[in-house]
């Protein structure tokens, strides 16, 4: 049985934008009359029901159409309607009812839902086709609205003044103001006609509340304040940046439009963001002049953990540096490498997660020393960013390292997007190495796997390794490395040759896999 909408999660409103009940009455083939309510109502759904309490089964928004089998009470029937979240209700005359109910139509002014009178010869599917008739025109105008914003947003963008034109063409687009502001609701760029004193105030701490400075931050919020719409948007990049919009009417589409201007935001006012970005570069700067990434390492703002992560778009389409940019962005960074050429993987880099609280001074104790870059007694240690699944790419990660390992971290990543490719996932996370072999020195460890895989090139070992973290299937390692299955065949029996083993032996699988862990 259905529940009750009041004890229910209010559920996602349609992907198509709500009809003005003045549209559909505009339709004079379908001879509705408005004989009660008010004129203003929004239609998101058509549902037909005659049972004497359909508030189980409405959703809100709702053109409901009845014939009146079993009114016997107008007014608490009207009641649970609007206390559902009905739109309107049509009411089809004959054959139950020769007129509309006198008292019907007193409790729908009462109570302030638009009645509608149905005439005989118009039926209720004619009703429900002519208003989704009018969802797809309305869908239709609002994705092309969408597309020509796109192509402004894009067009601005490009100029050699980026950020305060997106801005411009965001505030144009929308016809309000547009701000970029910190985290402390300080104002970057602006565009816009500029809203009265209290909206802007008010505008100023809804960022505050999207701005990423703690943990569980949203990533959008909005509100209203007197006649005017209030949103704010987080941008990619962890820095706090906050895009606010204050406009004095909402219309279907804006948050798309929006969306697109925090992607192009986020993209653009990262090399603005400040002395991280500024030692990001430094460090970059140093270590092609031929420094190590130890030495740089403090510029990072950390020494790590850091994660390697490989990516490649779900649809096979190349990725450029906007939508490369845009996947980096939603990781919460902005160390994104997309310029590798045609064909290959984009990369990223992902830093540590937010820094834990320092413990504060105790009564008559010494205060901790903010500048201190080590982790102290009492302090926990920055904890991993943990990658997670992207819609529209295929990811494949590292575990988390030191700076100093990124090399090896990039390779390990590299085979984790081909393993996460071949099996159709959207994302595989290299695991470290635990359990048993964790009992093993890595040092002892290392130079046994050196021994018994040096009869092996690397591109054998490499098919080697593909191919048991695939549990030997050959068409998956094959669409991980690119290659035919019957080289795969090839390249395996190779191995067994040179290595002088069954590698149908589990025993044997199990080693040659420990010692491909340690290299």
């Amino acid at each position: 049985m259905p529940t009750s909408p009041a004890g229910a999660t209010p559920p996602t409103g349609p992907p198509t934008p709500p009809i003005p009940l003045a549209e559909l009455l505009a339709r004079e083939e379908l001879g509705l009359r408005r004989i009660a309510g008010p004129a203003d109502a929004d239609l998101l759904w058509v549902h037909t029901s005659e049972m004497a309490d359909p508030y189980p089964y409405l959703l809100g928004g709702e053109l409901l159409l009845s014939a009146g089998v079993l009114l016997t009470d107008p007014d608490h029937y009207v009641g649970r309607l609007v206390e559902a979240g009905a739109a309107a209700l049509g009411f089809g005359v004959r054959p139950v009812h020769e007129t509309v109910p006198a008292a019907l139509i007193e409790a729908c002014d009462r109570q302030g839902l638009p009645l509608l009178e149905v005439p005989p010869e118009t039926p209720f599917t004619t009703i429900a086709r002519a208003v989704w008739r009018l969802m797809a025109e309305a869908r239709h105008r609002e994705l092309r609205r969408v597309t020509r914003a796109q192509q402004a947003l894009a067009t601005a963008a490009a100029r050699p003044d980026p950020v305060p034109a997106v801005l411009h063409q965001l505030a144009t687009q929308l016809g309000g103001r547009a701000v970029l502001l910190t985290a402390r609701g300080q104002e970057v760029h602006a565009a816009g006609r500029r809203p009265d004193p209290e909206a802007a105030g008010a505008l100023t701490r809804l960022a505050r509340v999207v701005a990423r400075e703690r943990p569980g931050s949203p990533s959008s919020a909005t509100d209203t304040h007197g006649g005017t719409h209030l949103s704010a948007y987080a941008l990619g990049g962890g820095e706090g940046l906050v895009l606010a919009l204050a406009t004095r009417q909402r219309e279907s589409g804006d948050h798309t439009v929006a969306g697109i201007a925090v992607v192009l935001l986020s993209l653009l006012a990262a090399p603005h963001q400040g002395a991280d970005a500024a030692g990001r570069s430094a460090a970059l700067v140093r270590m092609l002049l031929g420094a190590s990434p130890a030495e740089v390492a403090p510029l990072l703002g950390s020494t790590g953990p850091w994660t390697v992560i490989h990516a490649r778009r779900t649809d096979g389409a190349p990725a450029n540096a906007l939508t490369a940019g845009a996947l980096g962005a939603s990781l919460g960074t902005a160390l994104v490498d997309a310029e590798r050429g045609a064909g290959e993987a984009v990369r990223v880099l992902l830093g540590p997660g937010p820094e834990p609280a320092r413990p504060t001074a105790r009564p008559g104790g010494t205060a901790p020393d903010p500048a201190r870059p080590t982790t102290q007694p009492g302090e926990r240690a920055p904890q991993p960013a943990r990658p997670t699944p992207r819609s529209g790419w295929t990811l494949g990660a590292s575990a988390p390292t030191p700076v100093t390992a990124l090399a090896a971290a990039d390779a390990v990543a590299a085979r984790a997007l081909a393993h996460a490719r071949a099996t159709r996932a959207p994302l595989t996370v290299d695991a470290p190495t635990g359990g048993l072999a964790a009992l093993v020195p890595p040092e002892q460890a290392a130079a046994h796997a050196r021994a018994l895989l040096a009869p092996l090139t690397t591109p054998l070992a490499d098919t080697l390794r593909c191919w048991l973290s695939l549990h030997g299937s050959w068409d998956r390692t094959a669409v991980a490395l690119g290659v035919h299955r019957n080289t795969v065949r090839q390249r395996i029996g190779r191995c067994g040759e040179l290595l002088g083993v069954n590698l149908d032996d589990m025993d044997v699988r199990t080693e040659l896999w420990f010692a491909l862990r340690q290299t």
